[in-house]
């Protein structure tokens, strides 16, 4: 356990412990820059921090880990990092997850599936349909991911289920547009971490993040990981959530 972590008296004191820690990765250029390194270096790094968040996350118990990789925005980015990207996540599926299926790890991908090459959509269907039933962690990779486009798709499926007629639109609740989410079955995060000293969510998860603990750290992130999840962690256990109520200890004052 880190020194911040203990400093912040957490966990294993009995404190809450997160169900759900989601991570914006952000930072690898900026590394790769600090360091007179390409680009790509920065990424392949990034992948090493991957696979020490996703070890630390199994060693605290942390049932959901979900990693925002690639936004439907970065196809701005030049081709040659996009191609590196998607054959590093090839690579991360093929090379990693079989390690991990036997860990008990299940896996998952969220994000528009246009434009991904059509290996990769092969890969990631059937890695998720091997580890399906696994229970020691679910990973979620955001890949081609967009939280607007996400909630604009399902609104638009709600409204086709009320143009057939399998539902009223007045019975359209929050937890029916849940429903049709890509992350259905993956409870809310508790935490939005993300790294490299940048303060905004990049439209990643904002429906299921209404009330996540948003925790921003200075570390780039090829250089996150055990410590750097546990000091967030402990962050968390020290923040009073209250989900638009009153803290507990204010009950009856």
């Amino acid at each position: 356990m880190s020194q911040r972590s203990q400093q912040l008296g957490l966990i294993g004191n009995g404190s809450a412990m997160p169900r759900h820690v989601a991570i914006i990765m952000d930072g690898n250029g900026r590394w790769a820059k600090d360091r007179g390194m390409p680009r790509k270096l920065g990424h392949r790094m990034g992948v090493e921090a991957v696979r020490r968040t996703v070890r630390a996350a199994m060693e605290l118990k942390i049932p959901y880990l979900t990693l925002f990789s690639f936004s439907s925005e970065n196809w701005a980015r030049p081709a040659s990092e996009i191609d590196d990207l998607m054959g590093l996540l090839k690579r991360f599926i093929r090379r990693d997850m079989e390690e991990l299926h036997k860990a008990g790890v299940a896996f998952r991908v969220i994000g528009e599936r246009h434009r991904i090459d059509p290996e990769l959509l092969t890969l990631i269907d059937e890695t998720r349909a091997k580890t399906r039933d696994n229970k020691a962690l679910t990973l979620v990779i955001a890949f081609n991911y967009g939280a607007r486009a996400e909630i604009a798709a399902a609104a638009r499926r709600l409204a086709e289920k009320v143009q057939r007629g399998e539902i009223d639109a007045g019975a359209i609740s929050e937890s029916s547009l849940n429903q049709e989410l890509e992350t259905n079955g993956v409870p809310d995060p508790d935490i939005v971490i993300r790294t490299s000293g940048e303060q905004r969510l990049s439209n990643f998860l904002l429906w299921q993040a209404a009330y996540a603990e948003l925790v921003f750290m200075d570390v780039k992130w090829p250089d996150f990981g055990a410590d750097q999840l546990q000091q967030a962690v402990a962050i968390f256990q020290s923040r009073n959530r209250r989900f638009g109520g009153i803290a507990q200890e204010a009950i009856g004052t």
